[in-house]
């Protein structure tokens, strides 16, 4: 019987299953790589969004909305207001 050729059999089937998974973790790496831009424009959009959203929020609390608007003036009145039928 012939060893060598056996063995030789299993070092080629180790080396092409080492290259096969090889191949499949770059081609997974890549398809990652790929997507980062997407996945940091995302990220960006939605930090711009949440800071457009406190803005507006901050912007409803304050009770100074009325800054430039022209005073309104009231009528000083010693006579009581009419009642209420």
């Amino acid at each position: 019987m012939n060893t060598k050729g056996k063995s030789v059999d299993g070092t080629a089937i180790i080396i092409l299953a080492i290259t096969g998974v090889a191949s499949v973790l770059l081609f997974a790496i890549k398809g990652i790589l790929d997507q980062l831009p997407d996945v940091f424009d995302s990220a960006s959009r939605a930090r711009d969004a949440w800071e457009r959203f406190k803005k507006k929020h901050d912007e409803a609390v304050k009770p100074d909305d009325t800054e430039g608007q022209p005073p309104v003036a009231v009528p000083v009145d010693d006579k009581e207001p009419p009642a209420a039928a």
